[in-house]
């Protein structure tokens, strides 16, 4: 607060008592004073002409000045009385004679406010030093906040925000290193040494080639992968693709470990660009293929496969991708035309899924299972497939009876088979073996007769009462008891059986049939 000696014309006797009692010479700068305050009012220009304190003007370039000049008017247009009108002919004086507001007093009264504010402590705060220079009218919480000491001049908005608690700097910490960043400065052996343990590190200091190809030497030459990983991820942000790729071809782990990393993260076109750039042009060749992948348009996919027909792959790798490129652009023309099917196969046994990006071996049980019997030359037809595609027979035994075999299409399961000799005779032949046949049609619901007529086929005789066995072909079991000629697993099955049926009558008659010589 500023302190202000405002003296009245009712009041000058007391006062002039006390000064009296002081000093005489108080007392006569005192009526000094209370002469001025008869003279004109402030407003009078002649008054300060003629005044012998100098008037206050706005070439002072001190903002300090300033900022108390503008400070003293507001608190002076709050703490002054509105209802006292009579304050207003009255010139206020300090007690030292000069008037308020004057430059000579604002200075004073700034000079006593800092002494008196020096004499102040900040309270101490256990995790602060506590401040032992008092220098300035502003501590380091004010370069925060925008406040100045207890004691200093404030502002107007502080002198109305009182608040309980005070804010003070944040403590600065000093580095363990004094000053020295020692993560900066580590050598390589140091950097990755720190890399493995799990520390802090800054790979930013290595810029020059030399430098970064000596952090990664000796990231090999510790065979951790991770820090392997992290160097080539930094040299590949750092370095152009060519340099990168040059200093690889002489570092082998690192080059593995690189080629390893771009396959992971997916990054196809440096990878290719990597391997074209070592020679490798097979493998650059497969890396491109697999692109397709990521194509989920059918068509573009096509088209995608077709460009590919041109890189250099090897001889087997060539056939693959042509015949890939054939299956599919099959499928699209056999999607499209099945669309619009309306075959009474497709009414009856619905499309449960597209034929579309289908391996070879579902294409072809497709075409067996919706356009069996079809003529070669259509792009559908089984035999088609089969031919373009140099599916073995096997193989299309196994996918064709499948098929027909889900259809209970017996005849056709049957012409799977049959074959004829250069006599003309027709006989059953099968590349897959009868017993896996029998698997197949049992597996499919196939009626007793049927399996019968197959069991029969299988050659080996062990293994075909095994299977009439396992699938109750009576009449096999029967049969092959009796060419064993072993009455006593006769007489076993029999009670096995219901009687009065066929298969018991059957057995019966076998029984007392004295011509066959039965071993037990």
């Amino acid at each position: 607060m500023i302190y202000h000696g405002l003296v009245k014309m009712s009041h000058l006797s007391h006062r002039s008592e006390v000064v009296e009692q002081k000093s005489d010479v108080s007392c006569v700068d005192f009526h000094c004073n209370i002469s001025k305050m008869s003279r004109a009012k402030p407003e009078d220009d002649e008054y300060w002409n003629s005044s012998k304190f100098k008037a206050f003007t706005f070439d002072d370039d001190d903002d300090e000045f300033s900022r108390l000049k503008e400070s003293k008017r507001a608190v002076n247009s709050i703490l002054v009385d509105d209802d006292d009108d009579d304050e207003d002919d009255v010139e206020r004086v300090s007690w030292s004679g000069e008037p308020v507001g004057s430059i000579s007093w604002s200075v004073k009264e700034t000079a006593s406010s800092i002494r008196s504010g020096s004499e102040q402590s900040f309270p101490k705060i256990d995790t602060t030093p506590s401040l032992t220079k008092q220098g300035s009218g502003y501590s380091l919480s004010s370069l925060f906040k925008g406040k100045s000491k207890p004691g200093a001049f404030q502002s107007f908005s502080e002198s109305f925000s009182e608040t309980s608690v005070r804010t003070y700097a944040p403590e600065l910490r000093k580095p363990k290193s004094d000053g020295k960043d020692f993560v900066s400065d580590l050598s390589p052996e140091e950097t990755v040494r720190r890399m493995q343990k799990g520390r802090a590190f800054s790979l930013e200091k290595f810029r020059s080639l030399q430098d970064k190809l000596l952090l990664l030497d000796e990231a090999v030459a510790v065979y951790d992968g991770n820090v392997i990983t992290a160097v080539l991820i930094f040299l590949k942000k750092s370095l152009s693709k060519e340099i990168l790729f040059r200093e690889l071809m002489a570092r082998d782990v690192a080059l593995r470990h690189y080629v390893h990393y771009l396959k992971e993260m997916g990054e196809q076109k440096l990878l290719v660009e990597l391997l074209k750039a070592l020679g490798r042009t097979e493998d650059m060749a497969l890396t491109q293929y697999k692109e397709h992948l990521n194509i989920k348009d059918e068509g573009r996919r096509r088209d995608f496969l077709k460009s590919c027909l041109s890189l250099p792959f090897s001889q087997d790798d060539a056939t693959h991708v042509q015949d890939h490129y054939t299956l599919l652009e099959r499928q699209i023309i056999i999607e499209a035309s099945d669309k619009k099917a309306d075959a009474d196969i497709f009414k009856k046994f619905p499309r449960k899924a597209s034929i579309l990006n289908m391996p070879i071996i579902t294409t072809l049980y497709y075409s067996c299972f919706y356009h069996y019997g079809e003529s070669e030359g259509t792009f559908s037809s089984p035999s088609n497939i089969r031919k373009t595609f140099r599916i073995s027979e096997k193989q299309y035994i196994l996918t064709a009876l499948g098929a027909r075999a889900k259809l209970k299409s017996w005849f056709d399961v049957d012409s799977l088979f049959n074959t004829k000799n250069w006599l003309g005779y027709t006989k059953k032949r099968s590349p897959i073996g009868f017993h896996r046949v029998v698997d197949i049609l049992h597996k499919n619901s196939a009626p007793v007769q049927v399996l019968q007529e197959y069991v029969n086929l299988i050659d080996d005789p062990e293994v075909k009462l095994n299977m009439a066995l396992k699938y109750k072909c009576h009449d096999v079991v029967i049969n092959s008891y009796r060419d064993l000629k072993d009455r006593q697993e006769l007489v076993v099955y029999r009670e096995k059986l219901e009687r009065d049926s066929p298969e018991y009558r059957k057995i019966q008659e076998l029984l007392n049939n004295v011509q066959i010589r039965w071993k037990n």
